[in-house]
């Protein structure tokens, strides 16, 4: 049977993409557990939907067909009859804050539509839903003040991170954090239950040892993969993943692992570059220079590592069998404006076809820039959104490019 995915191009016209629209999760942020959740800041949830619902209206206005998280996972779980598989799973992984309480919260999930359940469990579970419960663990007087038994899930609306996308099968994530690996779990099921999915080749499972996120994954063409190496994603995972894609019956012959600097603001490679034509790239400029680069191919029958010694523009081009590939600059040549901008993720720009992106309008500048380069640029509000430290691509999955 065919895969029902296929993504051979971070640029070829995009049919089918995945998203999150924000959920109550966001109203469970609070400003002394930002840094437990990965976040800086807490998005106003009503303009966040407002943003997201612009962000699918553009998209449909670009002939794609959107789709949702939540709901294909409900399709999946309901008509397989999982609900209580799938709840197990989820409270095997929620944490010592609900010792003592799993039955309590497993009872509390299953006495819902799958639906209300899946939101639930994004929105997380706090003590009050509960009602008043005895101390009767250590970690119940020790984690009293934590109001929460199940963590809430606010990345979840950055969809590119916890599967992705390889030719016509898909990756599910090892990811670098504990609070994000209960969203994994939501592709597991997709990937396994769902009647049309669950036909899709997995290439990566989310219980690897080694972490890696689709935000780090870059697929360039048919034959070549880009994978950044970075505070997300462990070298030792690029090159299982390398090994899987290159020696098995996939179309991809080489693999690009770039090494970026393993901060915050650098978190995946598509924060610092991203593809926007067929020989144009978005780059953050602060980051070549430190940038190295390895080729990862088949060689009699295994795979070999080489450090590339070219530059990356040309390591990217000869990759793409081009002549040359254009590097745009986030912010153009002003160091002030690339800073803001790369942190508002003017990099992060979604393709929907070669030459044509969706990108924040906040980061006019580049925006701008690509214009200048020949770039149809789209842009969507952001003061929300732009919270969570994610842009366009972040917050997309594609499923099926041309």
């Amino acid at each position: 049977m065919d895969s029902p995915v296929r993504v051979k191009s971070e640029v070829g016209r995009l049919r089918r993409v995945l998203l999150h629209r924000p959920g109550q999760e966001l109203e469970n942020l609070m400003p002394q557990y930002l840094s437990r959740q990965l976040f800086e800041d807490i998005p106003y949830l009503v303009h966040a939907r407002e943003e997201h619902d612009q962000f699918a209206a553009t998209l449909r206005e670009c002939g794609v067909e959107v789709v949702y998280l939540l709901d294909l996972v409900a399709e999946a779980i309901s008509l397989s009859g999982a609900q209580e598989q799938f709840v197990d799973d989820f409270i095997a992984e929620i944490g010592l804050s609900a010792r003592g309480a799993e039955p309590a919260v497993r009872d509390y999930l299953l006495d819902m539509s799958v639906e209300q359940m899946l939101g639930n469990m994004a929105r997380g579970v706090r003590k009050a839903d509960l009602g008043r419960r005895g101390q009767k663990h250590l970690v119940d007087y020790i984690d009293d003040a934590y109001p929460f038994y199940v963590d809430p899930m606010p990345n979840l609306y950055f969809t590119r991170d916890p599967f992705f996308m390889v030719d016509g099968g898909v990756c599910i994530s090892s990811m670098a954090n504990t609070v994000r690996a209960r969203e994994t779990l939501f592709g597991r099921y997709l990937f396994q239950k769902h009647p049309i999915y669950r036909h899709t080749p997995v290439l990566h499972e989310r219980t690897d040892p080694f972490s890696i996120e689709g935000g780090d994954v870059l697929v360039l063409s048919g034959e070549a993969v880009a994978i950044g190496i970075s505070q997300r994603t462990d070298p030792h995972a690029v090159e299982a993943l390398a090994e899987r894609l290159i020696c098995q019956e996939t179309g991809i012959t080489r693999v690009i692992a770039i090494d970026i600097p393993k901060t915050r603001s650098y978190m995946h490679l598509d924060t610092v570059m991203t593809m926007v034509d067929r020989d144009k790239f978005t780059i953050h400029p602060s980051i070549l220079p430190t940038l190295r680069a390895f080729s990862l191919a088949k060689k009699d029958g295994a795979l070999v590592i080489e450090p590339e010694k070219k530059k990356l523009n040309e390591v990217l081009a000869d990759a793409l069998h081009l002549d040359r590939v254009t590097m745009i600059r986030c912010g153009g040549g002003s160091a002030i404006d690339a800073a803001r901008e790369q942190w508002n993720d003017g990099t992060n720009t979604l393709a929907v076809a070669p030459g044509e992106v969706i990108a924040f309008s906040r980061n006019y500048v580049t925006n701008g820039i690509l214009r200048e380069h020949g770039v149809k640029v789209h842009e969507i509000p952001s003061a929300e959104l732009s919270r969570g430290r994610g842009g366009p691509r972040c917050m997309s999955m594609p499923l099926w490019r041309e």
